[in-house]
């Protein structure tokens, strides 16, 4: 199996279905497949060699798409780049993979300048912005234009398709090798839930660099529906664009989801845009809440709502909740809170701390083996081992597994707060804050306590023109969880800190409550 094989499909069968709509116009299967043989074409003519690492540094767009496809096409390896992080852990990123050939639009070019300047291994930058080429540039559509358009190498199986770094925030981030394979793989096991047909029109919101974007790229590639590609995410942007576009599948993590809901709600001119045409709403990245949940089925009540659970190591998905068990049958039984079932031909099990598989019904460290398990992470060896150890990738999650085989999600280990003996779940307490009618969004962690270890601390979002104070917040969660999980101190504020793809970054939260002492906070 290899990434460019959906799209020879579609070049023969369908040349001229609209394989991307961006920014009100459309591309067929066609010139898409011509502009990435073109694209490839360039990048043979510029050096790169196979196996060689090419990275992106853009928003979403047209070209990002064609690049995800010509770099592999070309025989070559992707390096899609986080444009939240830092220019230090973008240039480390960049040196670690011995990346040499960088592509960047409008919005990067000035940080080009310095990674040229600064990269030990970068030296050709290209220019894929809709403005005049900057100097030291080559230009994207100019290459394009001048270069033949090359034979598809038909790199894959389990030649490496491209190293996808995580983490970041925490420190220097780690380099997740996927192949061919492993996205494929994930791919196909999509298809199989439902997700993704010749009718689809998809909506690209998140950003493309995160896998689970490009996951959802592929199995559209595969199925030979639309892509409808948002520069960036706006709660405005998508409900237009869902009303535009009749879009009818779309993938979101929940603090998007919450952030389009609250502007829908704050902005009585939204309801005239048509939901309608809406049939699939994936959410994952982080766990969702029962509240929002119900708050998102109630807006969008034409589409079937569907969850991933999983990591970049895992291609992303290892676990999935169908639509059907997002009903008030499973509400009440609880499963429509899990993260579902292993993927087909995925494998999961909950381990205690000796990797041994512990009782249905008790918390432990989610690990799993598959198809989708990465080759491992770059340059890093004793850190592969540790993480694929005994052939199952750990991931670092809680959760306990039902007598049906429901996974649940409980928290982060690294999240998860001792007090006093007792482990608190932050997740858990997290949902009874956000029942609070007052409540848009809330963030658990542990701080320091003399007495205990650690303490429950809650960071609060209130809704805009509600009010509550921590004892209030206090006395809604004794009511619904245990006393020691109840919050001891409450801090509210306007925005939680997130990452791009909408996952609350608690090491901010915790790093003024642990700077100078021994926790660690990654």
């Amino acid at each position: 199996m290899y990434i460019t094989q959906g799209l020879h499909r579609h070049l023969q069968a369908r040349p001229n279905a609209t394989a991307i709509r961006y920014l009100g116009r459309g591309i067929t299967y066609a010139e898409f497949g011509d502009r990435v043989a073109r694209l490839a074409g360039s990048l043979k003519k510029l050096g790169v060699a196979s196996g060689d690492r090419v990275a992106m540094l853009s928003s979403n767009s047209l070209r990002y798409i064609e690049y995800y496809l010509a770099v592999p096409w070309a025989d070559a390896v992707v390096n899609p780049v986080n444009y939240r992080w830092s220019a230090a852990e973008i240039i480390y990123s960049l040196d670690d993979s011995e990346t040499s050939v960088l592509m960047v639009d409008d919005n990067y070019k000035a940080l080009a300048a310095r990674i040229l300047a600064e990269s030990k291994t970068v030296r050709t930058l290209i220019y894929a912005g809709d403005g005049e080429t900057p100097e030291g540039m080559l230009s994207y559509e100019r290459l394009i234009e001048e270069n033949d358009p090359v034979e598809d190498a038909r790199r894959g199986g389990d030649a490496l398709l491209g190293i996808f770094y995580t983490g970041g925030t925490t420190g220097f981030p780690k380099g997740v090798m996927l192949s061919h394979h492993n996205v494929a793989f994930s791919s196909m096991a999509s298809q199989q839930t439902g997700r993704c047909n010749a009718s689809t029109r998809f909506l690209h919101s998140m950003p493309m660099f995160h896998l689970a974007d490009f996951a959802a790229m592929v199995s559209l590639f595969s199925s030979g529906g639309t892509h409808v590609v948002l520069p960036a995410f706006t709660p405005q942007a998508v409900l237009e664009a869902i009303h535009d576009e009749k879009i009818n599948e779309i993938l979101l993590a929940p603090t998007m989801i919450q952030m389009l809901l609250d502007w829908r709600e704050a902005n009585p001119e939204a309801q005239r845009y048509d939901l309608s045409a809406l049939e699939r709403v994936g959410y994952g990245a982080s766990p969702i809440t029962p509240a929002l949940l119900d708050r998102a089925c109630s807006v969008f009540r034409n589409a079937g709502f569907t969850q991933g659970y999983g990591m970049t190591e895992l291609a992303p998905v290892a676990t999935f909740l169908a639509a059907e068990y997002h009903s008030p049958e499973h509400q009440q039984s609880g499963k429509m809170y899990s993260a579902g079932r292993p993927y087909s031909c995925v494998e999961v099990r909950i381990v205690d701390a000796e990797d041994r598989e512990v009782p249905r019904g008790t918390v432990g460290e989610i690990v799993v083996r598959g198809p989708n398990v990465m080759l491992g992470y770059w340059n890093k060896p004793e850190a592969t081992a540790e993480a694929l150890r005994g052939g199952w990738m750990h991931t670092g999650d809680g959760g306990y597994m039902d007598e049906e085989g429901f996974i649940y999600v409980c928290d982060r280990l690294k999240d998860m707060i001792v007090s006093g003996g007792e482990n608190i779940y932050s997740a858990e307490v997290e949902t009874a804050i956000s029942s609070h009618p007052a409540v848009a969004q809330s963030a658990v962690i542990g701080i320091p306590c003399e007495k205990w270890g650690e303490t429950v601390h809650a960071v609060v979002v209130l809704k805009p023109g509600m009010a509550a104070c921590a004892d209030q917040i206090a006395a809604h969660c004794r009511e619904r969880i245990a006393g020691y999980k109840v919050p001891r101190s409450v801090e509210f504020r306007d925005a939680l800190p997130l990452s791009s793809v909408g996952k609350v970054l608690k090491v901010e939260l915790r790093k003024p409550f642990w700077e100078g002492r021994g926790r660690g906070i990654s």
